[in-house]
């Protein structure tokens, strides 16, 4: 009599769970480093950094429905509503090389920002929150000290990288500029916006035990690290 050989039928292969999807949102007045940092966890972690201002400028020179719409506020010299903000901004995130997550540059700036924001993110991770901190003297500091090639772009700041000719670009031999929003009177109008509607996010933030604040008076690398850190820890 022949025999017949059994075996155990083979398991299932055991399918491990998608990484949840990690939020950052920096936060900070201008000239604390945002862009800069975002740029810097984009390349490390490559998540998209989304920059609102950014988006807002692609959507009016695509001339999409949602450009159009900014365009007559901001012909009329008023703010963008929050709602056209978040439809741009809730547009972008759906795309699929958000699935793993997002840097946040610029956005949320208003409470009711951040409020829609928190309900979109319902049923996910909360997300990181960064306060990029830096004093008003710390910050006309840096910004008027700006200056740019008017030939070829290139940047300079006049403590930190400064051009080998005082007034003379290194690349191209250009004269060296300072941009009109790094005067300190535009500086100071920012600054003044900045306290009224978007300092209260710190609050926001705290209160939900979701901040970390980073002091930017040390160098980039640094705070950098300091970043990563806080991510680690979440």
């Amino acid at each position: 009599m022949s025999g017949s050989i059994s075996s155990a039928p083979l398991s299932a292969p055991v399918k491990t769970a998608a990484p949840a999807p990690l939020v950052l949102i920096l936060l900070g007045p201008p000239g604390s480093g945002k862009g800069t940092q975002a740029k810097m966890l984009e390349d490390k972690m490559n998540l998209p950094h989304i920059s609102t201002g950014d988006l807002l400028r692609d959507h009016i020179r695509r001339g999409t429905a949602l450009g159009k719409q900014a365009q007559t506020y901001m012909d009329k010299g008023h703010l963008v509503p929050d709602g056209l903000i978040l439809d741009m901004l809730f547009e972008r995130v759906s795309l699929e090389d958000c699935a793993k997550g997002y840097i946040l540059d610029g956005s949320p700036r208003t409470i009711p920002q951040a409020e829609a924001l928190q309900q979109r993110l319902i049923g996910q991770p909360a997300p990181v929150v960064i306060n990029l901190d830096l004093s008003d003297a710390q910050i006309i500091e840096r910004l008027t000290k700006r200056v740019v090639c008017e030939k070829c772009g290139t940047p300079y700041h006049l403590l930190y990288s400064p051009p080998k000719t005082l007034g003379k670009c290194d690349k191209c031999s250009g004269s060296l500029i300072q941009r009109p929003d790094d005067t300190e009177a535009v500086i100071a109008k920012r600054l003044k916006v900045y306290h009224e509607q978007t300092e209260p996010l710190i609050a926001f933030y705290s209160k939900q035990k979701l901040l970390h604040t980073v002091d930017c008076t040390a160098d980039k690398d640094t705070v950098f690290s300091m970043i990563l850190a806080f991510i680690k820890q979440h």
